[in-house]
């Protein structure tokens, strides 16, 4: 395994780990990045947040009807077309994000030890960049 691998590879962990340790509600990974799509405060279609994830409709669907149990999220006819649904963050849903994030304020707090001000804005320009390209390249394999 090559060192860009094997550092992926363990951030991935150590972000896993960190996750587990924040959800005050038990919430699974896959819910969490559904409410974690929505927290923009746009209503997504259902279609949106898979491509998003990279999951399948059905799985998507469950974990939505799970979301919506603990009221997490709502869905309402979309404006443009009656026929699909849009889905949004509940008031319930916005208060656990910000409950969470109040968690993941740790990670920020070792980022802010381990770097200095230039490594944190490289940092953050090479994150943000690489995720477009997580996600450019999932929407590619969708269409």
């Amino acid at each position: 395994m090559n060192d860009l691998s094997s550092a992926l590879k363990n951030l991935q962990c150590e972000l896993v780990a960190e996750r587990n340790i924040r959800n005050p509600q038990n919430i699974t990974w896959l819910q969490y990045d559904i409410l974690n799509a929505l927290s923009n405060g746009k209503e997504e279609l259902p279609s949106e947040i898979s491509i998003l994830l990279g999951i399948s409709r059905a799985k998507l669907s469950k974990a939505l009807k799970e979301l919506k149990a603990m009221h997490y999220v709502q869905q309402k006819p979309s404006e443009k077309d009656g026929r699909e649904l849009v889905t949004f963050l509940t008031e319930e849903g916005n208060q656990l994000l910000v409950d969470i994030g109040k968690g993941h304020s740790q990670l920020e707090q070792v980022a802010n030890v381990v770097f200095d001000a230039e490594e944190k804005e490289i940092f953050k320009q090479l994150a943000e960049k690489y995720l477009q390209g997580l996600r450019s390249e999932r929407k590619q394999e969708h269409d």
